[in-house]
């Protein structure tokens, strides 16, 4: 499996034709922080209050009251590749915080096989190596509050961090914006635009390592791949609702709409952006033991009669707080309804309040 793997990232990363410009990169940033909220379908994009607002919406760091740590780990395609995050933020003052995180998605341990057969036509198994293909992306957050009451917004400043074993690297640079609104009687809306400018990435190739790409294909004499990756902008827009029952039982609902400005297989496409429906909940008990849920990523699969069906993700999540730290669990599947592989998600929060 991990030869498979090894052969499809150098075969990605290798076009028939070389351009200047590839349109779409950094996909690890949308694939969510927080077992909490990829249980809900990642809708949270309203009420994310807490130190991953940073990622689901800067905006909501205004609401934290302490210092908070957030870890998580998650793997994916029969834990082959590793994703894992970290997150600090802590309140300014009274109208402002800050927040710094940082993801890693890797595949680590890749056989390198391009050296597997010496000058003379031998296999030699001694000439394999290992490499790791492994993304990073460090975001540091503000958040402010605006004179009317109940609303807030908030920045990001991201770095990205690419490698390709020895083979390419690259850096990229993006922002953020959003904001969040919360009223009186628990209605919460909020605004989380991504990529705002377009985050560029630009790549370094090591064409001496490149070489011996393409020289383990025989007959197929690659040009080099694109230098430039551009990430166009999306939107998350959410609504959500918090009711409370008999003082111990609260239930969350969040409906929120992702906008990305391109035609694909969402629910509702057109050519100048696709909408993709996410719905979430939580229902917690005396703000101690939590059970959530949704669904998402509708999607207008083809057939191979080429009739259509619609397919969604569906999502299940746990949690527990006691005291200022939080542990939570999501069950989720990285595509949709049908048999494809789960996903384990663990995370856990740490409020500084239990150190006072």
């Amino acid at each position: 499996m991990r030869l498979l793997l090894a052969s499809l990232i150098l075969l990605v990363f290798i076009p028939l034709n070389a351009q200047t410009t590839r349109k779409y990169s950094n996909e690890f940033m949308n694939i969510g922080v927080d077992a909490a909220a990829l249980g809900q379908s990642n809708a949270v994009v309203a009420r994310s209050n807490d130190v991953n607002a940073g990622y689901w919406n800067p905006a909501g760091l205004i609401n934290l009251e302490d210092n908070q740590l957030a870890l998580m780990h998650s793997s994916y395609f029969a834990n082959i590749a590793n994703y894992d995050y970290a997150g600090f933020a802590m309140p300014l003052d009274d109208n402002s915080a800050f927040g710094v995180s940082l993801i890693r998605f890797a595949v680590d341990d890749i056989l390198d096989t391009t050296q597997l057969i010496d000058e003379q036509g031998n296999v030699n198994y001694d000439r394999i190596s290992l490499f790791s293909t492994a993304d990073y992306g460090l975001t540091v957050s503000y958040s402010r509050n605006l004179p009317i009451q109940g609303l807030s917004y908030g920045v990001n400043a991201k770095i990205i961090r690419r490698i390709i074993g020895d083979f390419a690297s690259s850096w990229g640079v993006g922002l953020d914006a959003a904001i969040q609104f919360e009223t009186d009687n628990n209605w919460k809306f909020g605004v989380m635009a991504r990529d705002i400018t377009t985050t560029y990435n630009s790549w370094s190739i090591n064409e001496e390592e490149f070489a011996k790409v393409q020289n383990a294909v025989e007959g197929q004499n690659q040009e080099l791949p694109e230098t430039t990756e551009i990430t166009i902008p999306k939107l998350q827009i959410g609504v959500a609702k918090l009711y409370r029952f008999h003082y111990d039982y609260t239930l969350e609902a969040e409906i929120d709409l992702n906008v990305r400005f391109e035609q694909n297989n969402d629910v509702i496409s057109t050519s100048f952006a696709s909408i993709n429906p996410a719905f979430g909940f939580e229902f917690g008990y005396i703000d101690m033991i939590y059970l959530r849920g949704g669904m998402g990523n509708f999607q207008n699969e083809l057939q191979i009669d080429n009739s259509e069906q619609l397919t969604f993700q569906p999502t299940f999540g746990v949690g527990f707080k006691y005291n200022g730290i939080q542990v939570d669990y999501a069950f989720t599947d990285i595509g949709d309804q049908s048999v494809a592989l789960y996903s384990n998600v663990f995370s856990l929060k740490l409020d500084f309040s239990i150190f006072r």
